[in-house]
């Protein structure tokens, strides 16, 4: 009863819905972290939406998550970024910190809120019909979710990990770490190309995936 059964265009339609919220509401986390902590730069231009429309990257959204799905590989993506002015922060690094784990918390609720949607869709007896179709979506949100989490969190910028780790390192490390960031993009891409990312990246997953299991009693369904 997992997704990898399913044709092509039953796939997409399992997945279309989770990734576009879980990327979405990743980059919404951060501006309305920003706004709290005193930067209004994303509300004024319109990026605190909940319309995805007003956060989809053609590319990152679209083209490289159905990319990888039909390939049956790791999935990611992204959408544009959402616009911080650090010096709006009244503590710049470490509000800037704050608003960097907002997106990777965000996963976290998304991930828990779909655990729940798949608690009742297994109470209903899911093996035909809308159920069993709200149940493989349901799992696609939790995957998608937590692992958009433990991807943003590692320690690599322009990653949410690596702006925490900025946040929290003295001043003098953190410059020398806000140097690799014109080099993350292709460092994260050699990882994967690699399968270093995805050894990095499968006990995290396995860990969140199985507290979420034993969480929300949802042992028989198969995460990772």
């Amino acid at each position: 009863m997992t997704s990898d059964l399913l044709p092509l265009v039953q796939k997409i339609a399992v997945w279309a819905l989770p990734v576009l919220f879980a990327i979405t509401l990743h980059e919404v986390a951060h501006g309305w972290a920003a706004r709290a902590l005193g930067d209004r730069t994303a509300e004024m231009l319109g990026r605190l939406s909940l319309n995805p429309l007003k956060h989809v990257d053609p590319v990152g959204t679209v083209v490289v998550p159905m990319f990888m799905l039909v390939l049956g590989g790791f999935l990611f993506g992204w959408a544009k970024p959402v616009p911080v002015s650090v010096r709006n922060l009244r503590h710049p690094r470490r509000d800037m910190a704050l608003v960097a784990v907002a997106g990777p918390l965000s996963n976290l609720a998304m991930a828990l809120a779909w655990g729940v949607l798949a608690r009742i869709a297994i109470g209903m007896n899911p093996d035909e019909g809308v159920w069993l179709g709200v149940l493989l979506m349901a799992r696609a949100g939790i995957v998608i979710n937590l692992v958009l989490m433990v991807l943003n969190l590692i320690p690599l910028p322009p990653l949410d990990g690596g702006r925490v780790l900025t946040g929290l390192l003295p001043e003098a490390q953190a410059r020398k770490l806000d140097r690799i960031e014109p080099y993350g993009f292709v460092i994260l891409v050699a990882l994967m190309a690699t399968g270093i990312l995805g050894r990095i990246m499968a006990l995290p997953l396995i860990l969140s995936g199985n507290a979420l299991q034993n969480l929300l009693n949802l042992q028989g369904l198969p995460l990772f």
